[in-house]
């Protein structure tokens, strides 16, 4: 049997990870997220009910998606679940949630949204060269005004 194994790995590139996502956390400047990034980033978002063709970004795009987040959601949260390093890679699970500044499809501002993400990431040089992210949202219905969820119609489309 083995007994309290750290789900995080003891690692430069995993550190980097944790606190590259708190960074996001807490809507990073864009200088301060470009310092995670190498000058040639690409990061992948997989289709998701929020981005249903999917995303590739350069770090450019990047910082720009950061900016309209900040005017999207009031607050977010990032909590590395688990994280591993092989090399210049590291896998990790990710919990992440965001209020919403404003209403968004048939959500009202103050919804809060949730996903569990599973992201790779590859490291050149120290920063972050590419990253993937599977991105799960947890159901997105508004409440009624019982605060019971609207049922399979909720929001059709972001």
């Amino acid at each position: 049997m083995v007994e309290d194994m750290s789900r995080i790995d003891e690692h430069p590139n995993v550190t980097t990870t944790i606190r590259y996502h708190e960074a996001v956390s807490r809507f990073a400047d864009t200088e301060e997220l470009t310092s995670f990034f190498h000058p040639d980033a690409v990061h992948t978002q997989l289709p998701n009910v929020l981005f249903p063709e999917g995303t590739v970004r350069t770090l450019k795009e990047v910082t720009a998606a950061s900016e309209q987040g900040r005017g999207m959601l009031s607050e977010q949260s990032f909590e590395v679940v688990e994280a591993m390093a092989s090399g210049d890679r590291v896998a990790a699970e990710v919990a992440w949630s965001g209020t919403l500044a404003v209403p968004l499809g048939g959500l009202p501002a103050g919804h809060v949204l949730r996903a569990h993400v599973a992201t790779f990431l590859e490291f050149r040089d120290g920063r972050i060269i590419a990253q993937r992210n599977y991105d799960c949202y947890e159901p997105l219905r508004p409440l009624d005004p019982e605060g019971e969820g609207a049922g399979e119609e909720g929001v059709t489309g972001a």
